[in-house]
């Protein structure tokens, strides 16, 4: 029997507690640590990591404890909390949990926005008044909603408000004609696409390119009868400008699952607008999500361990898994086959891969 697979799990007290990691535990030696903890027992033999609080941000710390990670897998979406500069110009290979969350984030959204038409906010405070009032509502069927990002999330979003009679417009990085959604636009023509939408819903990813998109022009664009959604990240938005354009009434209304600053600080003017909702980044996480997103690491796992590709796969440069996302098969069959029946347990440090793989990133469709 050779050497065992060690496997090193990343958690924190503020993240959804860890699953049972016993389907880990069967192919790999596993050690958990806290990222926020002083210390660390000794790492110098880790070349996997499961970063399963993805609220963790110092990669620096990590590569320093275990020189030899080769893989690092993120138990969320965005990858940009890991990708420094050193992370991306290295070997390292990192794959994130694309999928596991695009129905349910889907479903939120057309919650907010089925919300927002039909004045639910309206209904319950008068509720709260005991005052009998009625009133019409509006519909969501026949309203154009623009929504910028075309990788699984944006796309499960397109779908599901397209069923329900919505007239989405994608956004992408580039012009081109999606062979499922139809006609993508532009991000450089986000302005005129918001002019023409009753909705903006922002389901990219954090890049230098998507930073600060959602700025004082496209809001202003979107207008005094516009919402804006923003499940993506909290950078996507330039939030002084989202704050005044609101405040001033240049603006309708928000729903924003992500901030630029999370927690939203308590001085923060969207805790109170009467046009906003503030939800604690939660957009994601449904019923049974902890559990698939171990099944995805654990299933990434087997296929390291066989030497086989792995799903998804991020292009470090991107910052995201491009349509077709997966790792290119490489040299990994001998130190595969002396994993081959490593066993493990499960202790309360860290743990470790040893696959001397060199994996190109992928090409393909771009994403956000």
């Amino acid at each position: 029997m050779g050497q065992p697979l060690e496997v090193v799990v990343v958690g924190g007290a503020a993240t959804v507690p860890l699953p049972p990691l016993d389907g880990v535990a069967r192919l790999a030696r596993v050690t958990v640590v806290d990222g926020a903890a002083e210390s660390w027992p000794p790492l110098h033999e880790a070349e996997v990591g499961f970063l399963w609080d993805f609220r963790f941000d110092d990669a620096a710390r990590l590569f320093a404890a275990a020189p030899k990670l080769r893989w690092l897998h993120v138990a969320a979406v965005g990858v940009d909390r890991v990708l420094t500069p050193e992370v991306v110009a290295g070997d390292v290979l990192v794959t994130n949990s694309r999928g596991v969350f695009d129905r349910a984030i889907a479903e939120y959204v057309l919650g907010l926005l089925l919300a927002h038409v039909k004045g639910l906010r309206d209904t319950y405070e008068l509720q709260q008044q005991r005052v009998w009032l009625h009133r019409t509502s509006r519909s969501l069927s026949g309203r154009r909603v623009a929504v910028v990002g075309t990788g699984s999330i944006g796309r499960s979003i397109a779908r599901l408000l397209t069923a329900v009679g919505v007239r989405v417009e994608l956004v992408g990085t580039r012009r081109r004609v999606d062979p499922d959604l139809g006609p993508v636009h532009s991000s450089e023509d986000l302005r005129r696409v918001a002019a023409e939408c009753d909705a903006l819903v922002l389901a990219a990813p954090a890049t230098d390119r998507t930073r600060g998109m959602a700025g004082r022009q496209v809001l202003a664009a979107l207008g005094p009868d516009g919402y804006l959604v923003n499940i993506g990240r909290g950078s996507l938005v330039v939030e002084s400008d989202l704050v005044d354009a609101l405040a001033s009434g240049a603006l309708g209304g928000a729903a924003l699952d992500v901030f630029e600053v999370e927690p939203l600080p308590p001085d923060s003017p969207l805790w109170g607008m009467p046009n906003v909702v503030v939800s604690p980044h939660m957009s994601a996480d449904a019923d049974g999500f902890a559990e698939d997103l171990l099944a995805v690491f654990t299933g990434n796992l087997r296929r390291w361990i066989d030497g086989d590709p792995l799903d998804n796969v991020v292009d470090k440069k991107l910052g995201y898994v491009p349509s077709g996302g997966r790792a290119s098969p490489s040299a990994g069959e001998a130190a595969a086959a002396r994993r081959q029946d490593g066993r493990a347990t499960v202790t309360s440090s860290w743990s470790t891969v040893d696959d001397p793989r060199k994996m190109p990133s992928p090409a393909g469709e771009d994403s956000p």
